[in-house]
C-alpha cells in the first residue's frame, strides 16, 4: 500500500505536467509516434549501410599497372643486396623488400577506407538527425492542423451543450458528411435534445394543466365557504349543502392527487414482479362499475379468458379499471361495452370497446394525455383527465403494446397486448411504446 502510493506520487508531477486540451494531446502523440517510427526507420537504414560499407580491402588485392611497376622496381632494388650482408657506405639502401612494401600499402589502404567510412556514417547520421528533427516538427504541425479539424464536430457539440437548458432546447447540430462516429455522435445528441425538448415541454404542460386542475376544486370549495358565511344566520340546510359541495371538491381532489401519484410510480418503472391475470382484473372492474352501467342501461359482452402474466398487480389492476371506467363514463344510454382477455402468441391481451359519441380521429392520441378529456364535445365532464393516460403509463412500463381506434359509429375500440414476460421485453428510455391511433372498424 505504501509502495502504490509512492509510484502515485511521484506520478503526480508528471500528470501535471500532460496537457488538458485533446488538440495538444492528439499534436504530441502524432509527434512522439512519427519520431519513435523515423527513428527505427533511419536505425534500420544506419545498420545496413554500415553493415554494407567495407572496413578493410580484400585480402586478394588486384594492383593497378603503376602500382605494379612500382613493386617491380623495388624487387630490383631488393635484389641488389644479397641477403644476410650489410650495405656499404657507399652502396644503394633499398628502402624496404617487397612484402614490406606491400603490407605498408595494405595498411595505408585499410586505414584510407575506414577513414572513408567513418567520415560516410558520419554525415550520414547528422543528415538524418536533422532531417528526423525537421520532419517531426512538420509533422506536429500537421498533426496540430488535422486535429483541429477533426476535434471541430466535437467543439460544435460542447458549445450547443453549454448553450443549451430548459429555456434553449430547439437549437440542432444538424450535421452532414460521412456517416462516421463523429456524425454518429452529433445525431445521437441531436435525439437526446429532442427527447429532453418533448419532455420538458410535457413536464411544463403537465404541471400548468395539474395546477389548473388542482385549483378548481379549491376555488370551488372557497366559493361556497364564502357564499355560506356571508349571509347573516346560515340554516342547518345551507350549511349542509355547502358540506356536500366541499366533500365532492375534496373527493375530486383526492382522487386527482390519487391519479398523480399512480402515473409518478408507472412513469418510474419501480414495478414489483408478481404473477396476475388480467381477466380477474377485468371482471373485478366490470362488477365495480355496475350501478353505472344499470343507471345507463349498457349491455356489457365479456369473454375472459386467462390471461396470465408477471407485472405489479396494483397496476394492472388499475389500468384494467381506467379502460372499463373510461368505456361507462364515455357511453351513451342503451349502449354497449365489449370486454375481451386472453392470450395468443406468446402474450396476453385485453381489449376493449365501447358505443358511445363520435370520437374524430385527430382527437384520438391527445386522449392518452394527461388532463385531456372529450367533455367539450361529448357533453361528459365526469372524471379528472389521468384515466387514459395513466393506463397508457401502466402500459409503458411493462412493455405493452397499446392500440387506440375510433369507431365510425362513435366509441372508441382499445388494445393492450403485454409480453407474457414484460421485464425482459420492458422497452428502453429511448425506445418508448407502441401506440397506434387510427379510425375506422375495429
Amino acid at each position: 500500500m505504501n509502495a502504490g502510493g509512492t509510484v502515485l506520487g511521484l506520478l503526480g508531477p508528471v500528470r501535471g505536467l500532460w496537457p488538458q486540451k485533446v488538440r495538444t494531446r492528439l499534436t504530441l502523440l502524432y509527434a512522439a509516434l512519427f519520431f519513435l517510427s523515423g527513428s527505427v526507420l533511419l536505425g534500420l537504414s544506419y545498420g545496413l549501410v554500415a553493415s554494407n560499407l567495407p572496413t578493410r580491402p580484400p585480402a586478394s588485392m588486384t594492383f593497378s599497372s603503376q602500382e605494379v611497376s612500382l613493386l617491380h622496381a623495388c624487387a630490383s632494388l631488393g635484389a641488389t643486396v644479397p641477403q644476410g650482408s650489410e650495405a656499404g657506405p657507399g652502396s644503394p639502401k633499398p628502402a624496404f623488400g617487397c612484402k614490406q612494401v606491400e603490407g605498408v600499402y595494405y595498411a595505408g589502404t585499410a586505414a584510407g577506407m575506414q577513414q572513408q567510412r567513418q567520415q560516410t556514417l558520419d554525415n550520414l547520421l547528422s543528415f538524418w538527425l536533422v532531417g528526423l528533427g525537421l520532419m517531426t516538427v512538420a509533422s506536429g504541425g500537421l498533426g496540430w492542423f488535422m486535429s483541429g479539424r477533426v476535434l471541430r464536430p466535437v467543439r460544435v457539440i460542447t458549445e450547443t451543450a453549454r448553450r443549451a437548458s430548459e429555456q434553449h432546447l430547439g437549437e440542432r447540430l444538424a450535421m452532414t458528411g460521412a456517416k462516421d462516429e463523429l456524425k454518429e455522435l452529433a445525431d445521437t445528441f441531436d435525439d437526446m435534445l429532442e427527447r429532453l425538448d418533448a419532455a420538458f415541454t410535457t413536464q411544463r404542460r403537465f404541471v400548468a394543466d395539474a395546477s389548473h386542475e388542482l385549483r378548481t376544486p379549491l376555488t370551488v370549495m372557497r366559493t361556497a365557504i364564502d357564499v355560506t358565511l356571508a349571509k347573516p344566520s346560515p340554516s342547518a340546510r345551507q350549511l349542509t349543502d355547502m358540506a356536500v359541495r366541499v366533500r365532492r371538491s375534496i373527493d375530486r381532489a383526492e382522487t386527482m392527487i390519487e391519479g398523480l401519484l399512480t402515473l409518478a410510480v408507472s412513469d418510474q418503472g419501480k414495478l414489483s414482479s408478481e404473477f396476475t391475470d388480467l381477466a380477474t382484473w377485468a371482471e373485478d372492474a366490470i362488477d365495480a362499475t355496475v350501478p353505472e352501467i344499470e343507471r345507463l342501461d349498457l349491455r356489457v359482452d365479456t369473454e375472459l379468458y386467462p390471461a396470465e402474466t408477471t407485472g405489479d398487480p396494483l397496476l394492472l389492476e388499475r389500468m384494467t379499471r381506467n379502460l372499463v371506467e373510461n368505456a361507462v363514463r364515455h357511453n351513451k344510454p342503451g349502449g354497449w361495452i365489449s370486454l375481451r382477455t386472453g392470450s395468443r402468441d406468446g402474450a396476453v391481451y385485453l381489449d376493449i370497446a365501447n358505443s358511445g359519441p363520435l370520437v374524430p380521429d385527430d382527437v384520438v392520441a391527445s386522449l392518452f394525455e394527461p388532463f385531456r378529456r372529450m367533455g367539450a364535445r361529448t357533453g361528459v365532464r365526469d372524471g379528472v383527465g389521468l384515466g387514459l393516460s395513466i393506463a397508457r403509463s401502466v402500459a409503458i412500463a411493462h412493455g405493452a403494446t397499446v392500440t387506440a381506434r375510433s369507431r365510425p359509429a362513435g366509441g372508441l375500440d382499445i388494445s393492450v397486448v403485454i409480453p407474457r414476460d414484460p421485464y425482459a421485453a420492458r422497452p428502453g428510455p429511448a425506445d418508448g411504446y407502441h401506440l397506434a391511433l387510427t379510425g375506422g372498424e375495429a
